[in-house]
């Protein structure tokens, strides 16, 4: 089996893929066809099966995982995968590890890092709050440790949302200290808080695919709600204190048009929303070099960045 990473125009492939969508579409001239998503642990590539009716083609559903016999080609200038044969493997023939995307670094050590962002805030409430969910609510630190922070765009694999928490609470604790004008436990709590609302957003892998919730309200709202409830239960919670954090949640975008219900009115939430369009960038464009072949220095066109790509040559 070639990693998806591997893969280049003109390659046959044969092997086996997590089919992680599938959808049933007509051609202009009206005849038939399946649209669908294969995946690895390198990524995922379209793929389309022009003769769903033919002998070679069995039966199969989203979540399944698929033997293949395909072709590689290109479309639009992205590669996709002409299917010729295909059936259902089954259990013994993969190892579902292979086919779901992580971060590249130890959960644990993560995790543990973070815990010691969480015992430096100082603040009672704040502390109380923070603990309350990272260090008491076992449901919680497993999808919180599982979870993934996007769909797609970026960090977009298990473990994602703890790696990208991570950066930007880092980023965070490095702007409190060069800038006094910032509440460090605030800006730290809210960096720790701000995308709690993606273990609801999204849902577990494979799937990794928006909720209802996730549809009907975003991250964002969903993040703010978590933190409502969860400060009603700790006696005494300022509520001056309980907005500003949720006002550093709900404008964390930046921008009305990125998704942020307001926009940021404190320096805790203009932090914030530098540190996390940072993590967020950086991490997209390593994993558009990462997902090159190397070789290239332009890669084309971005439609994040609204720009054409080039790496850095060496120095």
């Amino acid at each position: 089996m070639k990693y998806i990473r591997e893969l280049r125009e003109g390659m046959r492939i044969a092997g086996v893929y997590l089919c992680k969508f599938r959808q049933s579409a007509v051609t202009k001239n009206g005849k038939p066809y399946e649209n669908v998503i294969l995946q690895d642990r390198t990524g995922t590539i379209d793929a389309k099966i022009w003769e769903p009716n033919s002998v070679g083609i069995e039966e199969f559903d989203s979540l399944d995982y698929i033997d293949i016999v395909g072709d590689v080609t290109s479309f639009a200038g992205a590669l996709q995968v002409s299917v010729k044969r295909l059936r259902k493997a089954g259990e013994g023939e993969y190892d579902p590890a292979d086919y779901l995307p992580s971060s590249r670094f130890k959960t644990e050590e993560m995790y543990q890092e973070l815990l010691s962002c969480v015992e430096s805030v100082k603040n009672p409430f704040l502390s109380e709050l923070l603990k309350s969910y990272f260090v008491r609510d076992e449901a919680f630190i497993r999808a919180f440790q599982r979870s993934s922070a996007a769909k797609s765009v970026h960090h977009g694999f298990i473990g994602g949302l703890l790696e990208h928490t991570l950066s930007v609470t880092r980023l965070c604790s490095y702007y409190a200290k060069a800038y006094p004008i910032l509440n460090r436990d605030l800006l730290i709590t809210a960096a720790i808080l701000h995308d709690v609302g993606k273990t609801r957003e999204l849902s577990a892998f494979p799937s990794n695919d928006y909720t209802d919730d996730g549809q009907l309200l975003g991250h964002i709202m969903i993040g703010a709600e978590m933190i409502h409830d969860r400060a009603r239960e700790i006696s005494g919670f300022p509520e001056k204190l309980e907005n500003e954090l949720k006002h550093c949640i709900l404008a964390h975008h930046g921008e009305l048009e990125y998704g942020s219900p307001k926009k940021p009115a404190l320096a805790e939430a203009v932090a914030l929303n530098l540190a996390d369009n940072t993590d967020a960038r950086l991490e997209t464009l390593r994993e558009l070099f990462e997902a090159s072949d190397g070789t290239a220095e332009w890669l084309g066109y971005s439609r994040i960045f609204e720009s054409n790509i080039r790496r850095t040559g060496d120095v």
